[in-house]
């Protein structure tokens, strides 16, 4: 990736995240890819794509990769990392694909921010082929994750959301994915947990990719960035290692599923 001024109007921070954070999610877009059977020639439309990580590993196992994001820098990263990809910004509750256009979907960490997460899954359902899969990455319960108390933290600054509204913890409560996967017509066919530690070389390296979280981005918008990196750094210490790093430890979940008939 390059760092140019030009670079910089047309990524915005989503460098940060894919330099800071992503890597982090290695894991679990392998476990995916891996149980989907992503392979030469898989038609695969990643919903949310973010800055491109998961697309270009799938790249790189040979399939014919989409993506799609709400954020034009983010898309713009996409695009330059995986050139042979197509990346458009759209809306995952109204993919803009003909139905059956792909064999495997994936959405890490993205369906739970949905306005309608059934409406979202009903729509990837439409664009899988006749024996397609889904594979989703959900946050696990919010316990049992150390960077929510840094989420907790930073929404704290934002205007208060409606306790239906979407979110990282969206789908983490027991059984919200599952009912929502039923709703949409799709079958459970595996699920498993991810446990996912993030590491940070410095507290500027963390803040960089925690502002481009949803709960970062809300709280910079509302109370500004300095205010966000005070509350962050003050978060951090808690977490500090004795390199002078920061280590947090999360949970996630992956779920894998089918169109046959629920």
């Amino acid at each position: 990736m390059s760092s140019g001024a030009g670079d910089e109007e047309r990524f915005g921070g989503a460098e940060d995240w894919a330099r800071f954070q992503e890597p982090h999610f290695r894991p679990f877009y392998d476990a995916v890819h891996t149980r989907l059977n992503i392979t030469s020639g898989t038609r695969l439309l990643d919903v949310g794509c973010g800055a491109g990580g998961a697309a270009l590993l799938a790249a790189q196992r040979g399939a014919q990769v989409v993506g799609l994001d709400a954020s034009a820098p983010f898309i713009a990263l996409a695009s330059a990392r995986v050139p042979q990809g197509e990346f458009r910004v759209g809306d995952m509750e109204q993919l803009p694909w003909p139905a059956g256009a792909f064999d495997a979907v994936t959405g890490f960490n993205v369906f739970q921010f949905a306005r309608h997460p059934a409406t979202a899954l009903a729509d990837a359902r439409r664009v899988l082929a006749h024996g397609g899969r889904l594979g989703l990455v959900i946050w696990a319960p919010h316990d049992q994750s150390q960077q929510a108390t840094l989420m907790d933290a930073m929404n704290a600054l934002a205007p208060a959301q409606p306790s239906d509204a979407p979110g990282p913890f969206a789908l983490s409560a027991p059984g919200m994915a599952e009912v929502a996967l039923q709703s949409a017509g799709l079958r459970l066919v595996d699920r498993g947990e991810a446990p996912i530690v993030v590491e940070y070389p410095d507290a500027e390296a963390a803040c960089r990719a925690m502002l481009q979280g949803s709960a970062g981005r809300r709280a910079v918008q509302h109370s500004g960035e300095d205010r966000v990196r005070e509350v962050l750094l003050d978060g951090l210490a808690a977490y500090r290692t004795e390199t002078g790093g920061y280590r947090l430890e999360n949970r996630y979940r992956f779920l894998i599923a089918d169109t046959a008939e629920s």
